[in-house]
């Protein structure tokens, strides 16, 4: 189902109480062939997805022209008009892939100031983008020492954002847990000559998404 949020178009996906909100990255949308496939994925599983498009990407689709992301500030007010429009869940979680999914611990960690952190139930990132590629020394986990919320990173063994065993040695707090994705890069396709298929890990993958997000629930 497709509605909208203000200036902001959604794609709600599945019924259940629990909720999760799912950003893109920075290069795809909200319907890339990644986000539809891990969004079926966990509606399979008893999860219901919300999509939403930050504004530079919506002004791509109007446009057809390429434009790099918003600000910081802009995002987060993205997510927070979105996270306000769903008041009425109980059971919300907040993540994304890659760069949306970096923005959900910016908010869920309370760098910028705001009411509905408490609403949220814990946050999920799908191939988190720890550093630039080739930049190891430029590491985007500062905020992490403030996080008081559960998180799950998944992470390919290939990601040039952060592999998966690079991510192990960077000391991240207790309540971060990192799975790994076998094989993958940042989009989670594996190898030809892997042992897994890229519709194994996204399957993989959503499984352990919903099983954090019923366990988490039940603690709340």
């Amino acid at each position: 189902m497709i509605t909208k949020i203000g200036e902001l178009e959604v794609i709600v996906q599945g019924k259940s109480d629990l909720c999760l909100i799912l950003a893109h990255g920075a290069g795809a949308p909200m319907d890339s062939e990644f986000m539809n496939t891990i969004s079926m994925n966990l509606a399979t599983e008893g999860i219901k997805v919300v999509r939403f498009e930050f504004p530079y990407m919506q002004k791509r689709r109007i446009t057809g022209k390429k434009s790099p992301p918003d600000r910081q500030p802009k995002l987060l007010e993205a997510w927070r008009e979105v996270i306000n429009s769903f008041s009425v869940e109980r059971n919300l979680f907040i993540g994304g892939k890659s760069m949306g999914g970096r923005m959900a611990t910016v908010l869920a960690a309370g760098q910028e100031p705001s009411p509905i952190t408490d609403r949220i139930g814990g946050v999920v990132c799908m191939g988190y983008p720890f550093h630039p590629p080739g930049k190891p020394e430029k590491l985007r986990v500062d905020h992490f020492s403030e996080m008081t919320k559960p998180v799950l990173i998944l992470q390919g063994d290939r990601d040039p954002f952060g592999r998966y065993r690079e991510a192990l040695d960077f000391s991240l707090p207790d309540q971060i847990r990192l799975e790994r994705v076998v094989d993958g890069n940042h989009d989670w396709q594996p190898l030809k000559k892997s042992s897994v298929s890229w519709a194994d890990n996204m399957m993989i993958s959503a499984r352990c998404v919903a099983e954090f997000m019923k366990s988490q629930s039940s603690h709340r």
